[in-house]
């Protein structure tokens, strides 16, 4: 009997306002606490990149200086980031598949701000003016989100807290 060579298996965090691309299958990518907050991923299946962004804010121009500061922190300014990143690993716009998660309104404010709602509306925008399809998207509602989606095969699947996990 044969055994199958074990691979090391690693999970990288995409924190808030965080961005992260990479080409090596042996990685997952992840990242917790989507509620207002969106969670983009990105995968061309053919060069096997894969990149995800965790945005708070819909555009940069709503604080000053910020998308200098830190341009993952907002849709306008990270997904551009994320999609010019994989593209220097081999990536090619026509092939990238675009899912997206979160977008929830979990608290009062997020009713009153729309933040949720503004962040995904900014996202399918951008995508349209870019000549981008969103494949799948997991938002809106009141539930808090993590993705996660591996390299190896582009899957990405979402948890919601109380609820069995599902592919996107």
């Amino acid at each position: 009997m044969h055994r199958r060579a074990r691979h090391k298996h690693h999970t990288i965090i995409v924190g808030i306002s965080e961005m992260k691309v990479s080409n090596d299958p042996e990685l997952s990518l992840i990242t917790y606490s989507l509620g207002s907050c969106l969670g983009i991923a990105i995968y061309d299946p053919l060069a096997r990149v894969g990149g995800m962004l965790h945005a708070m804010l819909p555009e940069s121009s709503l604080q000053q200086d910020g998308s200098r500061k830190s341009p993952c922190m907002f849709v306008d300014s990270g997904v551009p980031m994320l999609f010019r990143s994989a593209y220097k690993l081999g990536a090619h716009k026509e092939r990238i598949i675009v899912k997206a998660a979160g977008g929830a309104e979990l608290l009062e404010e997020d009713r009153y701000f729309g933040i949720g709602h503004r962040n995904y509306e900014c996202l399918t925008e951008l995508l349209e003016r870019n000549g981008v399809r969103l494949a799948a998207s997991a938002v809106g509602g009141k539930a808090s989100r993590t993705m996660r989606m591996e390299l190896a095969t582009g899957k990405v699947s979402i948890s919601i807290p109380g609820r069995a996990e599902f592919e996107l």
